[in-house]
């Protein structure tokens, strides 16, 4: 579990609201410039640009500038770290559950 702690809190942190999530979601068909993806939001767009500057720091999603349009692009890399942590809790959960499985059918057969 030490091995994700910073970088993983970073992500769970980011994705932890709504907007972000939704604009992954949306960057996951395509990268997109930031105005494209602020205007299926009733916000501003300073406010819109703390959820950006978030989901950066994060490393979940990379932002370049050309002229006047910044494209944000989804760093599929980063969900893996998300994806790789789930997988390992999933194993340890399953296990558990296997071995109360055998527990139950053992108690059930002695009784």
């Amino acid at each position: 579990m030490a091995k994700y702690s910073e970088e993983l809190d970073e992500v769970l942190v980011a994705l932890a609201d709504p907007t972000r999530r939704q604009v992954v979601v949306r960057l996951g068909r395509g990268p997109a410039g930031v105005s494209e993806l602020a205007g299926t939001f009733p916000m501003t767009m300073p406010s819109f640009m703390k959820h950006v500057r978030t989901l950066e720091s994060s490393g979940l999603i990379r932002t370049a500038k050309t002229g006047r349009v910044r494209t944000c692009t989804l760093n599929r890399e980063r969900l893996a770290l998300l994806d790789d942590w789930l997988a390992e809790q999933r194993d340890i959960w399953e296990n558990r559950t296997d071995r109360l499985e055998r527990i139950v059918a053992t108690t059930k057969e002695q009784s």
